[in-house]
């Protein structure tokens, strides 16, 4: 599903035009990137979680060469999905 689609069908679900709908969905996806950028973590209820996390420094291979290498520390956002998401699609 696409963002029009998307957009264009809670639209018609909730009786709003779509310009409401997309602004709202755009300052939803706007706080969640604030929040998560400064507390580390935010929850979508119904959803699930978005969280930041922090990876140390690794080992890895070169899949080419079988060469050993350093992989930097580096900063990962991970989604945990909702128990309740979970269950309504499974």
């Amino acid at each position: 599903m696409t963002k029009s689609q998307f957009i264009a069908t809670i639209a018609e679900k909730t009786d709003s035009s779509k310009k409401d709908v997309s602004s709202v969905l755009d300052a939803m996806a706007m706080l969640a990137y604030e929040t998560v950028k400064k507390e580390g973590e935010v929850a979508i209820p119904g959803l699930g979680k978005l969280v930041k996390k922090h990876r140390p420094e690794r080992m890895g291979r070169n899949p080419a060469t079988g060469e050993q290498i350093k992989i930097a520390a580096k900063t990962v956002v991970k989604f945990r999905v909702a128990k309740a998401a979970k269950d309504a699609i499974l």
